[in-house]
């Protein structure tokens, strides 16, 4: 049963690949019967080109050939004919080869390259005396592309020769050839054609890929003329040399670069460094460290950044004892990278070295438990009670970045009950930054309204600010409510944030604040915090003239209602048929009338204009 239903399924793959095969041909004859039609303009057979770069078989090239001598179809004739699998495309290719001249001939040639037509080394070998410098250097490149003991054989014979316009691209030729010979694995043979093109007397950057060639294909008999380039006073040399330092492979090359570092100028050793780096080499990891812990001070800084990037937990030790220089641009690299660490298993032990540090080490160690948000908060806690301010403070600053809700009354209590004085803007900082990364913001309201019952008035004020950096419909209901206190510190504190809020929810609390707060200047400072809202916030039209009508109700004073008028009401972005009605009913107060007026006509003038 199972052979049966096998023999079914290869039967139906069948049919439904000849439908398809079907298909594609009848595609085919209708795509070639466009380029045969005398009424089928250009563009369009330009089009139907690149669909025969996708569709065509060798059924198309008679209807493509043609083309090759059309100044406007040739490139797209060309992109068809260069995909077209079969002998007929390299025929057509070779044929136009003979006929044609200038850029058309060119751009055949490219094409003969890219399908590698070996049958085309004759052909191109004529070329290579072209009295056209750029057809000779097309044929020169296209030979080495294609390869081949024939056209080796001419390119090499042709590359003390040629005049010195066709005489690079012999040399590109050369090259192209020798690395197809070195990617079959025929290393001598690409060798000696690298080395006849660096004995030649050819442009620099030939001479530059040659080197490069043959230190890859003599291997670690090559790292000799690999050391002389990394020596080099020139500086393309030295570039190749650390080029082909990144890619020849042993050990023996990665000993060789360890030791040029070390020789080398600061510059020089920085870049042999990454070289080292992007080798991947185990071996090399001693002479990275050693880098990072002493020499010029941009080849450590390089060393560290090294040292960072390769996520080794080994290196963290090195980068700890580098943290605790004195040379604050150095302690500082080995700090950022430890802060930057990839490697997320190294927290752990991180943290464990806090209970035995002390001193320096001690800060240091606190320092990247804040960066990286390690837990370790029974440690940090302990710490703040040292005798050390820095150590206390910087235990804060870590608490800050680190520190889980269950645990965030020991931050609260740092602000509102402080040891130390000293510490009290460490500990803000420290709860401020706590409270606005607690991903339950109501919990950790309701934390902060606790402490503010049993604190005085200039420590409720410093809460209601954490309050209002956390944002969030909790703190602000907490920060509405002192925004009607019977205290002026409150209300101050609490309309100044109203003031600042980054969202409309604080609008409906502006305008009852506006309303109702005990002293004049905080009701004014609450309208006018409404009026941003209205003013800087995206909301639908309707929604805006709602609130601008609002706005100019709540306002006591001219001067707000003015604002409303010029600074809302009044701005062409926010024209429409709600704004003009409310400009036409302001002009009946008599102190709004001008201003109506004038705003009135411009919102009409706007709105039939538009």
């Amino acid at each position: 049963m199972r052979i049966t239903r096998y023999f079914v399924s290869c039967i139906a793959l069948a049919a439904v690949m000849a439908a398809n095969l079907s298909a594609r041909a009848a595609d085919e004859q209708a795509l070639i019967a466009v380029l045969q039609s005398a009424d089928s303009s250009k563009p369009d057979k330009a089009i139907t080109c690149k669909k025969l770069a996708v569709f065509g078989s060798k059924d198309a090239v008679p209807a493509l050939a043609p083309l090759l001598n059309d100044d406007e179809l040739i490139s797209w004739a060309r992109i068809a004919l260069e995909s077209i699998p079969g002998p007929e495309a390299d025929e057509a290719l070779r044929n136009a080869m003979g006929t044609l001249e200038g850029r058309s001939l060119i751009g055949v040639i490219n094409s003969i390259a890219v399908r590698r037509d070996a049958g085309a080394v004759p052909g191109l070998t004529e070329r290579l005396k072209d009295k056209d410098a750029e057809v000779a250097s097309a044929a020169a490149v296209a030979l080495g592309k294609i390869g081949g003991e024939p056209a080796i054989k001419t390119l090499r014979q042709s590359l003390a020769g040629m005049p010195m316009a066709v005489r690079s691209a012999v040399a590109e030729g050369c090259i192209l050839a020798a690395e197809r010979l070195l990617a079959n694995g025929k290393s001598t043979d690409a060798a000696a054609i690298y080395d006849e093109v660096r004995q030649a007397d050819v442009p620099k950057q030939r001479i530059v890929e040659a080197t490069r060639g043959v230190i890859l294909a003599r291997g670690s008999e090559g790292i000799p003329l690999l050391v002389e380039q990394l020596r080099s006073d020139d500086r393309k040399m030295f570039q190749i040399g650390l080029m082909t330092a990144r890619e020849l492979p042993g050990k023996a090359v990665t000993d060789v670069v360890a030791a040029e570092m070390a020789k080398a100028t600061p510059q020089r050793s920085a870049s042999l460094l990454y070289v080292l780096a992007n080798r991947g080499d185990a071996t090399a990891s001693p002479a990275m460290v050693q880098a990072a812990r002493s020499g010029p001070t941009p080849v450590r800084i390089a060393a560290i950044g090294v040292l960072q990037n390769s996520g080794s937990a080994s290196c963290v030790p090195t980068l700890l004892a580098i943290a605790l220089e004195d040379d604050a641009e150095i302690a500082g690299a080995a700090k950022t990278a430890l802060a930057e660490f990839p490697n997320k298993e190294v927290d752990a032990s991180i943290a464990a070295q806090l209970p035995r540090a002390e001193g320096k080490m001690l800060v240091t160690l606190m320092e990247i438990v804040g960066q990286r948000r390690i837990a370790a908060t029974p440690a940090l806690i302990e710490a703040l009670d040292a005798a050390d301010a820095t150590v206390r403070q910087t235990a804060l600053a870590a608490l800050g970045e680190t520190i889980e809700l269950k645990d965030l009354d020991v931050l609260i209590s740092t602000v509102t009950s402080p040891k130390k004085a000293e510490d009290t803007a460490t500990a803000v900082k420290a709860l401020r930054a706590a409270c606005i990364r607690m991903p339950d913001g109501a919990a950790c309201t309701g934390k902060l309204v606790d402490a503010m019952l049993r604190s005085p008035i200039a420590t409720k004020c410093t809460l209601l600010d954490i309050l209002g950096a956390m944002g969030g419909p909790e703190a602000l209901a907490v920060i509405a409510a002192a925004g009607k206190d019977v205290s002026p510190e409150l209300q101050d504190t609490a309309t100044r944030l109203l003031g600042e809020w980054m969202n409309v929810d604080a609008g409906p609390v502006l305008l009852d604040v506006a309303q109702n707060a005990p002293v004049e200047k905080y009701r004014i400072r609450a309208i006018r915090g409404y009026i941003r809202l209205v003013r800087q916030f995206n909301m639908p039209a309707a929604q805006r003239a709602q609130m601008c009508a609002l706005a100019l109700k709540a306002a006591e004073r001219t001067t707000e209602k003015k604002l409303v008028l010029q600074e809302v009401i009044g701005l062409d972005k926010y024209a429409s048929a709600e704004m003009l009605q409310l400009a036409l009913e302001a002009k009946k107060d008599p102190a709004l009338k001008d201003d109506a007026t004038r705003i009135s006509a411009a919102i009409a003038k706007k709105l039939g204009r538009d």
